[in-house]
């Protein structure tokens, strides 16, 4: 369901003032230093570069790769699905996309200036998230942070399950957790990712989930 989903949700944060606060807040903390300093070796990030790159970790089709792309981050994409990294870099082919796994990023330790998590460890069942934490933890710089978004769960103290066998007309087997706030700033915490902001608002529009925001850095 890759460009089904593509053409639903190009790019979440283009109406949501909110959201896109939040995005240059953290594009922000990366640039004046909280994403770590120093010389980075091509080892590290591909190219020589005098900053550390910033993973976006869970990019779908690429368009808040692209918009972090634009407040001036040296942003690459990474993605699970084969065909979404296909899609993005067809919308951006000056942009770097690959495929991989939050459980297991391909990446060096303390290689990145900041991390994005957007939507996606709604994926992550329960019992992985703490390893996933770890390794955002692994690969950012000190002081690095990371931006998590993600739906809250309908109730402050429990973790709400969804399965989907169908979406966009297609047959599928697809799993949600959505958490807490607390929860997801406690796990972060948990591993050595220390919580900066914590943000919650209500549902608009056609959502039916409030969306919970945490900030941490290493």
């Amino acid at each position: 369901m890759a460009r089904e989903y593509t053409a639903r949700f190009p790019d979440w944060s283009t109406d949501l003032p909110l959201e896109r606060a939040l995005l240059t807040a953290f594009a922000e903390l990366v640039q004046s230093g909280g994403g770590g300093t120093g010389p980075v070796t091509d080892a590290e990030s591909g190219r020589g570069s005098a900053t550390a790159p910033v993973a976006d970790v869970g990019s779908g089709p690429g368009g808040l790769t692209a918009r972090l792309h634009a407040l001036g981050l040296p942003v690459f994409g990474v993605d699970v699905s084969p065909r979404m990294v296909a899609l993005a870099r067809e919308a951006y082919p000056d942009l770097r996309f690959h495929v991989g796994s939050m459980t297991a990023l391909d990446l060096p330790p303390a290689s990145l200036s900041g991390l994005t998590a957007l939507y996606s460890t709604i994926h992550v069942p329960d019992e992985a998230l703490p390893g996933v934490f770890a390794e955002f933890h692994r690969v950012l710089r000190p002081g690095a942070p990371a931006l998590l978004a993600f739906q809250t769960s309908s109730s402050p103290d429990r973790t709400d399950h969804l399965h989907l066998s169908e979406r966009f007309g297609h047959e599928i087997d697809l799993d949600y957790w959505f958490r807490p706030v607390n929860t997801i700033a406690g796990l972060l915490e948990e591993a050595g990712l220390r919580v900066w902001a914590r943000v919650e608002r209500e549902p608009e529009g056609e959502e039916t989930r409030g969306r919970g925001y945490v900030v941490a850095r290493k």
